[in-house]
């Protein structure tokens, strides 16, 4: 049985990945979840200087899923590198980054950082709807998303991802404006955008009233668009979106997507990634299949 995955050149031991915002560097679930079996760790956003995210109440649970208005908070690149690569190192996993920025210096700031850094993939987050300035901007306008594209490709030494927002008419002028950047790969989606009321207190339940919607009452809107791109790119895919078991995970993939990540599960099943990894060679054993590759994009 071949679990193996190649994506943007870089091989991978199988295609479950960890979802950036929900796995952090790994440290919160070293003790419960064998961090050598995870094909990818998509690290929590790393900006250029610390940020202190967004004021409380941030996080609200909802029927089929959760909000989250975090504003992506991290302590910056400097102790990123100094502290949480390498603890990573110690395993065998791959180190993807995900980029934060509120404009398209701040962005290219932490890539050149990270240019020496032993790391393996960046993801450009140009989609998270939890940040006023530049993640909404840049992830639903086309111009922008190509532009902000272009610019950090330029100084990326590590193959690029972009990281695509479903708050958008059309996914796929979105594929195709990144791609034309000059984008090694695509991850998608990123969280809706929700919110949710008390209505004892008359009031939003998170404190920037709105926040993005994520867990598995997204996933079939997810597993369409990674349909639809993975028809008009020639990128390849990471799909994410409400993967809970390994059978969401096949939808994925045969949807289009190369590897799979997974988010929110990580947040009410630690064990999620190793149970979802788990499903899918289950699923394998049934179908008798030799391959994990079989199936990509295999729906037409």
């Amino acid at each position: 049985m071949n679990l193996g995955v190649e994506f943007c050149g870089i091989k991978f031991k199988n295609p479950v990945f960890t979802a950036s915002g929900t796995f952090n560097s790994g440290k919160e679930f070293e003790s419960v979840v064998d961090l050598n079996s995870i094909g990818g760790i998509i690290v929590k956003g790393v900006s250029s200087t610390p940020w202190k995210g967004n004021p409380s109440p941030r996080i609200a649970e909802t029927y089929g899923g959760m909000l989250n208005s975090v504003g992506l908070q991290n302590p910056g690149v400097d102790i990123f590198i100094k502290e949480d690569i390498p603890f990573l190192r110690q395993y065998d996993t791959k180190i993807i980054v995900n980029l934060a920025g509120r404009t398209i210096s701040e962005y290219c700031e932490v890539v050149e950082k990270l240019g020496d850094a032993d790391i393996d993939m960046l993801e450009l987050n140009i989609s998270c709807p939890n940040v006023k300035e530049g993640g909404v901007a840049f992830g639903i306008d086309p111009h922008m998303a190509e532009l902000v594209t272009r610019e950090v490709k330029k100084v990326a030494r590590q193959p690029l991802i972009v990281k695509l927002s479903p708050n958008v008419t059309d996914i796929t002028e979105i594929a195709r404006a990144v791609e034309a950047g000059g984008a090694d790969g695509i991850s998608l989606i990123n969280t809706l955008i929700g919110m949710k009321i008390d209505i004892h207190k008359r009031r939003t339940v998170l404190a920037r009233k709105m926040g993005g919607f994520s867990g598995p009452a997204i996933k079939p809107v997810a597993v369409r668009m990674v349909y639809q791109v993975s028809k008009v790119t020639n990128l390849p895919i990471i799909g994410l979106g409400g993967i809970m078991t390994g059978e969401d995970a096949i939808e994925f993939m045969m949807a289009g997507a190369s590897a799979i990540a997974v988010g929110t599960a990580n947040l009410l099943n630690p064990r999620a990634t190793m149970d979802i990894l788990d499903g899918i060679k289950k699923y394998m054993n049934s179908y008798n299949m030799v391959d994990i590759n079989e199936i990509v994009g295999i729906i037409e």
